[in-house]
């Protein structure tokens, strides 16, 4: 069978290159070896989110006496039934992506698929043929060696979305984006965490005021944070529980928890796929490609985890967009890596875009900063959501460089300010443009009025 562009991979990367080009009259086929949606849909962003709306309702639940309300009884997590729900959720999202490829005549390959070389591919025993291959296969958890995942007392990220009951105690080994979203999940619903960063803050990727406020909300869930530590061995004991062996500012001790999860980030899924045979270009495990998302091999593309690059859905889904275009004659400007998003769903959530303080100052930039506490927020206390702030950081010419959020619901605030960065905006733009009040968002302007020195609510 032959094709315009056979996309190899369903997940945010790929179901949107081929819809895309469906869209732009190709005739197009995506090979899938899992579920249609990818890994985020089905295993990862969308579940996850799931299962966090049930941690904050039921956060909620708790402090019903805060806001007036008053229960007759006791409220206790489900965990059955948490995960039930966020099953269906994902089963939902799939669903609605095999609706959207049948719609625009995308037609689905069930199966792995392998490059040959010359516009051919072979899915299990069937060969396929196209002008165009774009490989969007994604990644997985990545395994270290001395944390072998046995899916039961360590385990991963897929593991942690479907525990059968919650463990009384949990070390999560990383504090990126999945580690802390599993760390607070788990917190929220009365495990004992302990969460073990290599690094010196949690949230590593984040600002380090950030950070810091992140470790307070961590501990008044009673959650552990041991920064600067090294995992150096996790062992299943005679009881069934593991043995983590640490070195931190304490020295080496052992920690012993019912379950580990290896939170250490991700690897891509480049091996088996035929690379090494059409001698397509790697460098420590991701696929090289321009800015077109070109290999060195004419035909064969790659976007998504395996090219480098932030490992984040909604940038695969831009490079599909660009890397299709380009295909098909359309102009498209070059994905900007310098503004993208970045959301971290804790409660309080984190969202950033640009660089932190602490790369402006390696930079050597001069620069300003605009902080708006939500404490002085009047939306953000009727909520009774006060912890967190806006952080903003302008550069001499009032030229926004990074924003930086924690609080409540951050995550919808972020496009204003990615918005801002993308378009060049000062700081004048942002503080001039009127906000609706009251709102959270009126923070990013009160940020900005205090960059220039015109602040009134701080």
């Amino acid at each position: 069978m032959k094709y315009d562009i056979i996309v190899i991979g369903s997940g945010p990367g790929g179901y949107v290159a081929a819809i895309r080009a469906a869209q732009l009259g190709k005739k197009v086929a995506v090979v899938e070896r899992a579920e249609a949606g990818g890994v985020c849909l089905n295993w990862g962003c969308i579940p996850t989110k799931a299962l966090l709306k049930s941690a904050q309702v039921y956060n909620y639940c708790k402090s019903a006496e805060h806001y007036g309300l008053n229960f007759a009884g006791e409220v206790r997590p489900n965990l059955e039934k948490i995960v039930a729900r966020s099953r269906g959720v994902a089963e939902t999202m799939n669903k609605g992506v095999l609706f959207l490829l049948k719609k625009n005549n995308v037609e689905l390959i069930n199966g792995f698929a392998k490059l040959k070389g010359n516009g051919r591919i072979d899915v299990d025993g069937t060969e396929y043929e196209a002008d165009h291959i774009i490989l969007a296969t994604g990644a997985r958890p990545r395994e270290m060696p001395f944390m072998p995942i046995d899916g039961e007392h360590v385990i991963s990220s897929k593991q942690a979305l479907v525990l059968p009951k919650l463990p009384e105690t949990m070390i999560v080994v990383g504090s990126g984006a999945i580690g802390s979203e599993f760390a607070y999940f788990y917190a929220a619903l009365g495990v004992k965490v302990t969460i073990v960063e290599y690094l010196p803050q949690i949230m590593p990727l984040e600002d380090e005021e950030v950070a810091k406020t992140m470790e307070r909300a961590f501990r008044k869930l009673r959650a552990t944070i041991l920064t600067s530590t090294t995992v150096k061995s996790v062992k299943v004991n005679a009881e069934g529980k593991c043995d983590v062996e640490i070195e931190g500012k304490k020295g080496a001790e052992t920690l012993v928890a019912d379950i580990v999860l290896s939170a250490v980030g991700i690897k891509s899924n480049i091996e088996g796929i035929g690379l090494e045979e059409l001698g397509i270009k790697t460098e420590r495990d991701k696929v090289l490609v321009d800015k077109q998302y070109r290999t060195n091999v004419p035909g064969v593309y790659a976007i998504g985890d395996i090219v480098p690059g932030p490992a984040l859905a909604h940038v695969a889904s831009a490079e599909a967009l660009c890397c299709v275009n380009a295909i098909c004659g359309v102009h498209s400007e070059p994905v900007d890596y310098t503004t993208i998003p970045s959301c971290v769903f804790t409660s309080p959530e984190v969202a950033s875009v640009g660089m932190t303080e602490q790369q402006v100052k390696e930079k050597g930039i001069d620069y300003k900063v605009g902080r708006f506490p939500f404490t002085a927020s009047g939306k953000a206390t009727a909520a009774g959501d006060r912890d967190g702030f806006v952080k903003l950081i302008f550069d001499q010419n009032d030229k926004l460089l990074g924003a930086h959020l924690v609080g409540a619901n951050v995550t919808e605030m972020l496009a204003e300010p990615t918005l801002a960065k993308s378009l060049g905006a000062t700081a004048q733009q942002i503080a001039h443009t009127i906000h609706a009040h009251p709102t959270m968002n009126e923070g990013v302007m009160e940020a900005a009025e205090v960059a220039l020195g015109a602040a009134i609510h701080v």
